[in-house]
């Protein structure tokens, strides 16, 4: 099979990584385009990749399957491309697909345009940010969310699980809007609050203070808001109205919260310790 990447960062670099490094696997081709194309040079001179592609257009010519590994506003942009200009470059059979954190938008945009698309979500990634952070084991064991469009026959929905797979990644059939729904959540609201809380602490005049102070609970609760900032501005807005939806929700929760300290008579410690106690065991015990 013959793979082409347009966009090539951590996600698209990791990924490329670990088809290379999968001896079921060895007599795939891959080339790769970014628009920096610092990448694909340096994946190339790893021995990752065969060959690093002067424009999209030359990255196109002869693909089994086209990988969108840019953010996900970049990957709409490539999807009018290769439902226009770029169309006549597309094997008649090539299947494209993407590594984006939201499908809604791009499953819609490729359907309207009559292509040949099935979604793809590997369910993996790092703050870090470029191919320098990519890593052939960052999808081992881990989800890769599979969204067919409206014209994927199995085939092309088994080429692009054979990605997944090359790279030791679990295959799972989801609907775009399910899918949406549920990183809003998981991904994305955190993505939002994490950043919120960097604005409300760090900008602050005894930040110096508490930043001699802060341990493993602020790195990690503020950890996705070092990422790529590009690409998490993508993720906000192909997926605006499930985010509002979770973010919401959450200032609700919040509210709770400040109702419960700001009782009158002062805060009461076991119903603090109810609530506590009710979060963790919903972590523990999600089902």
């Amino acid at each position: 099979m013959q793979v082409a990447f347009i966009g090539f960062g951590l996600i698209g670099g990791s990924v490329a990584r670990a088809v290379r490094s999968n001896p079921a696997a060895r007599r795939w081709k891959m080339a790769a385009w970014s628009p920096s194309g610092d990448g694909p040079r340096q994946a190339l001179s790893d021995g990752v990749i065969d060959r690093a592609a002067a424009s999209p257009e030359a990255v196109l010519r002869g693909a089994d399957l086209v990988v969108l590994a840019g953010p996900a506003t970049a990957c709409l942009t490539d999807l009018d491309r290769l439902a226009g200009p770029w169309r006549n470059l597309l094997a008649a059979d090539a299947v494209i697909t993407d590594v984006a954190s939201t499908k809604g938008l791009l499953v819609a945009r490729a359907d309207a345009a009559g292509l040949w698309y099935v979604g793809g979500h590997p369910m993996a990634g790092r703050e870090t940010a470029g191919y320098g952070s990519s890593d052939p084991d960052l999808f081992v064991d881990r989800p890769w969310v599979v969204v067919p469009g409206a014209l994927a026959s199995e085939t092309d929905v088994a080429r692009v699980s054979s990605l997944a797979i090359a790279c030791r990644a679990r295959v799972v059939l989801m609907d775009a809007r399910e899918h949406d729904r549920a990183v809003a959540a998981i991904s994305h609201l955190p993505l939002v609050v994490a950043a919120a809380l960097a604005e409300a602490v760090a900008g602050t005049a005894d930040w110096p203070d508490a930043a001699a102070l802060a341990a493993g609970g602020w790195r990690d609760a503020t950890r996705v808001a070092r990422g790529d900032a590009a690409m998490g501005a993508a993720i906000l807005m192909t997926n605006t109205p499930a985010v509002v939806g979770r973010l919401r929700a959450f200032r609700t929760v919040l509210d709770g919260w400040l109702g419960d300290l700001e009782r009158r008579g002062g805060p009461d410690e076991a119903a603090l310790a109810a609530r506590l106690e009710g979060a963790r065991t919903i972590l523990e015990d999600p089902g």
